[in-house]
């Protein structure tokens, strides 16, 4: 039987190598930047506008958090922080984390809410132990355990309207 032979050459193969890892790569290419989204409306879910002063306002701000169970951090009366974990799933992990800042306006205070949501996975580790002896080299043996990490799988600014209308909701309800 006749031996066939190949189309691809020695000397073409490095050049579809080449063309297969170009192939690749554009298939693997980064979402589009963020900052091509990004409107700048003045109509923002994002800001609050209350008759209080700035300090009273951010004291509101805090009162609320803390009455749902986040923990606030004191560093600034204008700057009020609030940090609360999730645990939907019993291997997933999300924490929320909320800035108010207080500024002063024409009508009493303006309030800038942000909050970003990061997500984590635990993910499972095995360890292993190893042996070095002289003479006989060494050797590496599973050890039995594994040992649990939550990993960092992603983080975002939240943009619902309706997060922020609950929370100036809630704020503007304290304030009586």
């Amino acid at each position: 039987m006749p031996r066939r032979r190949s189309l691809v050459t020695p000397a073409w193969r490095p050049a579809l190598l080449a063309l297969g890892g170009l192939l690749l790569g554009a298939c693997a290419s980064p979402p589009p930047a963020a900052y091509t989204a990004e409107t700048f409306n003045a109509d923002s879910p994002f800001r609050y506008w209350s008759t209080k002063e700035p300090e009273a306002a951010c004291e509101l701000g805090r009162r609320a958090l803390l009455s749902q169970g986040y923990q606030v951090d004191d560093s600034k009366p204008q700057t009020i922080r609030g940090e609360k974990l999730f645990q939907p799933q019993a291997d997933y992990v999300m924490k929320l984390n909320i800035t108010l800042v207080c500024l002063p306006s024409n009508v009493g205070a303006g309030l800038y809410a942000n909050a970003l949501q990061t997500r984590y996975e635990l993910k499972s580790r095995g360890t292993s132990a190893g042996v070095s002896v002289a003479g006989f080299g060494s050797i590496n043996l599973p050890w039995g355990g594994d040992k649990d990490v939550l990993v960092k799988v992603g983080e975002e600014t939240i943009a619902d309207p309706d997060f922020y209308r609950r929370l100036f909701a809630l704020i503007d309800a304290l304030g009586g």
